[in-house]
């Protein structure tokens, strides 16, 4: 049996159910314990009741039937009730088919379905029941506002919003607080700051919520001085923070780098008795782990009982920009066997961390997560992923990620033209510049330091120069970067009085980078005068950089200047400096060995020297002769010779050798820059035992294959 009902609209069959309310009392049993029970109820409240009963989307229909056989079923109050509870059950569109058979549907009957696509995040439904309510010609209250204004927040409706507020004032709910909260997170969301302040400052009353929206807003829309200025003024009205606007603050002193204040406010946390609230946790974890303080933040992440990928993502980064990269995949990986999903905050950091590894196997797995996630197309990560690629040795594989990119933008070609420029590809970093902007993607200010650069690296002198000429023609105005490209262009090339004019006609004062560029091209050609006066400039900007001290002394020592290598090394003592420790690392088998000058302390150690004696006499016997005045120790020409075959990436020649097979490419990370008699050193070996050997030192990439290097012996 089944009942058939008509409406005003349309015809709809329910279906078929036993006639007797007595059967709902397998569903409410406390309900229907006996049937004078039900005879004292009205009949609204009793299907209220009913309703608010109700645990699962099968009871609604039974309701509904019995609805109709007591002649309910345009009952406002009880309809509405129906609505809400369809919705909080999950059956919107149940709820849907109930409000469009209503024939006169008042404003609580709106706002019912309003809410319900609201409960839904149906944002785009909320804005159009609201049209038609308009359409219908009933007026709005202060119950449906709200949740249409954070509709148009979430979909960044900054028109209709903009109507909306209009409806507010047309309806005389300007005073209403809970509506101006809702407005200000409104033009929040929609990044309209400017007229959040504005609706802010005409506020009479403003509590808890109206601040936290403001000072989210900043924080959210990258003006954090804005928020933290928001923020010393709520404490001074008698408003008491609550942990949302915490959170923010914390996100604002982070991207600042406050970590003093950020403490101070820890503190206050406590005292206000909300540091076990996860959000804040996640919040302190990624300002501890953005200054630096990756221990803290570890401490924090460890003491976290729920684990989700933001929180992974605050620790991830933190380790990955602080140079702990085995820590920041250590965490990917239990990040993945946890089976939490990551997104692309998260692969960006572990990306990152891979190519701060240098291990290319690392790379190659890494490239293989993506290429089988959803995030293979994905324009950031694709981006990422050239770069890793280009810092770990191959420029091809860096192509290939490039060229499997479907849309790329500004971003793509400048990751692809620093990779060429990384390795010393001149010409195919230019070639790219022609493609990119024939295909009509204009270049940055980034694009412009990898093709500089590249030309610099490649001895493309005048190449270089017309890049940077070009600047103007693009609306590029050179920076620092740029000025100390062209420096380094200039002085690798040896035109060293053109570089120091060219910094003297700068429009603006040159900073550390020219200056340290200068310096740098007058170790190379050994200009003692001139390389004095740029070391002086760059002490007097950064005096306590090391880097710079020791490219000083090497000057001085390669002019047999011992005095002034001596005067360096007492000063270096005066300010607490220390000389960095060559240092080079080999990939075999995925995992990175690491070796020092000198070293003895790998447990393959006996081999590895026995191994160098070897590469040594072949050496001698394809005539090469260290260039004893490179090195910066005043020793006799015989110690200095001992000295230079133990540098630490002939020792890691030396492991990659007697650990690999013949055909094996060798690939080397060295913290220093190379000098020059390893550099010879390596392309002979390089022609002798047929391998090509990697080397990536703190400047560039070196291929060294059948006795000659891809930098041209020019770095």
């Amino acid at each position: 049996m089944s009942l058939t009902f008509t409406s005003q609209r349309r015809r709809f069959k329910l279906p078929s159910l036993p006639l007797k309310i007595s059967n709902l009392s397998f569903i409410f049993p406390r309900l229907f314990s006996s049937s004078t029970h039900y005879n004292s109820f009205h009949a609204e409240s009793f299907y209220t009741s009913l309703l608010e009963k109700s645990t699962h989307r099968t009871h609604l229909s039974q309701i509904h039937n019995h609805l109709y056989i007591q002649g309910l079923q345009y009952n406002g109050f009880v309809i509405t009730k129906f609505i809400n509870v369809s919705s909080n059950l999950g059956a919107i569109e149940y709820a849907r088919q109930v409000f469009d058979e209503f024939p006169d549907k008042y404003v609580f009957l709106w706002n019912a379905i309003i809410r319900g696509y609201s409960m839904h995040n149906l944002l785009d439904k909320v804005v159009d029941m609201y049209s038609r309510m308009r359409q219908a010609f009933v007026s709005p209250d202060c119950f449906t506002l709200p949740y249409v204004l954070k509709a148009c927040g979430g979909l960044l409706a900054v028109e209709f919003g903009g109507a909306v507020h209009a409806h507010i004032f047309r309806h005389g709910f300007e005073k209403d607080v809970f509506l101006q909260n809702g407005l200000l997170s409104f033009y929040v969301k929609c990044g309209e700051n400017s007229r959040a302040c504005v609706l802010f400052d005409q506020l009479s009353k403003r509590d808890v919520v109206t601040w936290t929206s403001i000072i989210s807003g900043y924080a959210q829309n990258r003006q954090p001085m804005e928020a933290l200025r928001m923020f010393r003024d709520m404490r001074r009205s008698d408003v008491k923070p609550d942990w949302i606007a915490l959170v923010s603050v914390l996100r604002a002193y982070s991207d600042v780098g406050e970590l003093n204040q950020g403490r101070c406010l820890h503190g206050l946390i406590i005292e206000m008795g909300h540091e076990f609230e996860p959000d804040l946790r996640i919040a302190l974890t990624s300002l501890y782990a953005k200054s630096g303080q990756v221990m803290a933040a570890k401490s924090l992440f460890d003491q976290m009982e729920v684990e989700d990928v933001i929180l992974y993502n605050a620790m991830i980064s933190g380790f990955a920009k602080n140079g702990y990269a085995d820590e920041a995949l250590h965490l990917f990986t239990e990040m993945i066997s946890k089976s939490i999903q990551p997104d692309v905050v998260t692969l960006q950091s572990s990306v990152l961390a891979s190519a701060q590894l240098g291990s290319l196997e690392q790379a190659r797995k890494m490239d293989n997560y993506v290429n089988n996630s959803e995030f293979k197309n994905n324009i950031i990560v694709n981006t990422a992923l050239i770069d890793m690629y280009a810092k770990c040795g191959s420029v091809e594989l860096a192509r290939q990620v490039f060229n499997r990119t479907v849309y790329k933008d500004v971003v793509v070609w400048s990751a692809m033209i620093m990779g060429y420029a990384l390795h010393g590809w001149g010409r195919e970093a230019i070639n790219l510049f022609n493609e990119m902007t024939k295909g009509g993607v204009r270049p940055n200010d980034v694009t412009f330091i990898g093709v500089i650069t590249a030309c610099s690296h490649s001895g493309l002198v005048e190449e270089g120069w017309k890049f940077f000429l070009s600047m103007k023609d693009y609306g590029v105005e050179p920076c620092q970067k740029h000025y100390a490209s062209v420096v380094d262009l200039l002085g690798r090339a040896g035109y060293l009085e053109k570089a120091y004019n060219f910094i003297t006609t700068m429009s603006v004062e040159p900073g550390i980078s020219v200056w340290g560029a200068l310096l740098s091209a007058c170790k190379v050609h050994r200009h003692v005068t001139l390389g004095e006066y740029a070391a002086e400039k760059v002490f007097a900007l950064d005096p306590i950089n090391t880097g710079y001290y020791v490219q000083l002394s090497n000057l001085y020592a390669s002019a047999c200047m011992w005095d002034g290598v001596a005067k360096v090394r007492i000063l270096m003592k005066l300010k607490g400096l220390n000389k960095d420790l060559g240092c080079s690392m080999i990939e075999i088998n995925g995992k990175l060995e690491a070796f020092r000058i000198g070293d003895k302390s790998h447990p393959r150690s006996d081999e590895v020297y026995k191994k160098l004696e070897w590469l040594e006499m072949r050496l001698l016997e394809y005539g090469f002769a260290a260039d004893t005045e490179s090195d910066l120790h005043d020793l006799d020409k015989e110690e200095k010779e001992v000295t230079l075959c133990n540098h630490s990436e002939r020792l890691a020649i030396a492991y990659g050798l007697i650990s690999t097979s013949p055909e094996t490419t060798l690939r080397i990370i060295k913290n220093l820059r190379a000098c020059v008699n390893c550099h010879l050193a390596t392309k002979l070996i390089s022609k002798f035992v047929n391998r090509e050997i990697v080397v990536r030192d703190a400047n560039r990439f070196h291929h060294f294959k059948d006795g000659t290097c891809s930098c041209g012996d020019y770095w």
